[in-house]
């Protein structure tokens, strides 16, 4: 059997608020942030792994976790079958971020206004000690620029990421985490700053240097259009816990929560033999806040079929509906 390549088990990070100086005084008791809160998942390799859901539900959170920004409260990231929760050492930490890295939101934040292209991308091979000359490390920046259609490299490197187009820079953001041939990319939102006119081509370049390069994905979004284009597989988060997960086609086809139904029957269906499959099902009220998670199910005080004394109450486990489809309900099948 397949090792996954990277594998995270009951992991959670909870964050304190702190408390203002009437709550201290009050005796208010601590509020905590339940931002991760006890997932699991394996991501095998080559396999674009999208993890889906609104805003503030986990998903970034969970991405920082496991390219090392943030450390978890709680549970373990595996990378390759090897433990890497606790690496602390500058040697172990250098490593893992060889091996893993990420794509960042918004390319114009993620790269230094100051650096040159060249700069942004020389900057990780001094940093890792690649490249025993200038000479060495401008053939691996050409390379990198020519990898992610930056053509020709010589016309961009000495610009300043403000001279470049929001597709170029991501392009750029692009070419800077694949520069050390990683094995496992975290890749957060990387085509929502972007014109919708050029999301597609940024999607199928990444797909083709997974292929060339063999690398693995774990894609973070909160759009369901993409996911379904881009992804293999595919988990669905609500208020830092997976509700639901499966192999891409299968969620999009089959959803059997009622919060994956709601957030495609969002999705506009350009086909029309389809727009029957997903009808739209209302959601109500606003996502509660991590700091305040409601008692049984998270998502019983927005679901219309929600059953009072079960949903109010127990908390739900996720199952396995049917082979590698997974879901977090009490009433699975009967709605």
């Amino acid at each position: 059997m397949t090792e996954p390549v990277l594998k995270v088990k009951n992991l959670k990070k909870y964050f304190s608020i702190k408390k203002s100086f009437i709550d201290t005084l009050k005796g208010t008791p601590q509020k905590i942030v339940h931002a991760v809160d006890g997932i699991n998942f394996e991501i095998y390799p080559q396999q674009v792994f999208a993890l889906v859901g609104e805003s503030g539900c986990g998903k970034s959170t969970t991405g920082k976790l496991i390219v090392k920004l943030l450390e978890p409260t709680d549970g373990k990231i595996y990378l390759r079958g090897q433990d890497v929760t606790d690496i602390k050492t500058k040697e172990e930490v250098l490593e893992y971020r060889r091996k893993v890295q990420m794509i960042f939101q918004d390319p114009f934040s993620s790269l230094n206004p100051r650096f040159r292209i060249f700069d942004v991308l020389e900057e990780p091979l001094l940093i890792h000690g690649i490249g025993e000359t200038k000479a060495e490390r401008e053939e691996l920046i050409y390379k990198a620029l020519e990898m992610v259609k930056i053509i020709p490299p010589e016309d961009y490197i000495g610009r300043n990421p403000h001279m470049l187009s929001g597709g170029q820079r991501q392009r750029v953001a692009i070419a800077r985490a694949l520069i050390l041939n990683p094995t496992f990319i975290v890749a957060d939102e990387p085509v929502s700053m972007l014109d919708v006119s050029i999301r597609a081509e940024i999607l199928e370049l990444m797909k083709d240097l997974k292929e060339k390069m063999g690398v693995t994905y774990l894609y973070i979004t909160h759009d369901l259009s993409t996911a379904r284009y881009f992804a293999d597989y595919i988990a669905v988060m609500y208020l830092g816990r997976i509700v639901e997960m499966g192999p891409a086609k299968v969620v999009i086809d089959n959803p059997i929560h009622p919060y994956t139904r709601a957030l495609l029957a969002a999705v506009p269906e350009p086909i029309p033999e389809r727009r029957n499959i997903i009808k739209e099902i209302p959601i109500k009220g606003e996502v509660p806040s991590a700091a305040n998670i409601p008692p049984g199910c998270r998502f019983h005080p927005r679901c219309l079929y929600a059953e009072k004394g079960l949903c109010d109450t127990k908390y739900p486990q996720l199952v396995e509906y049917e082979h590698n489809h997974w879901a977090e309900c009490h009433l699975i099948g009967k709605y």
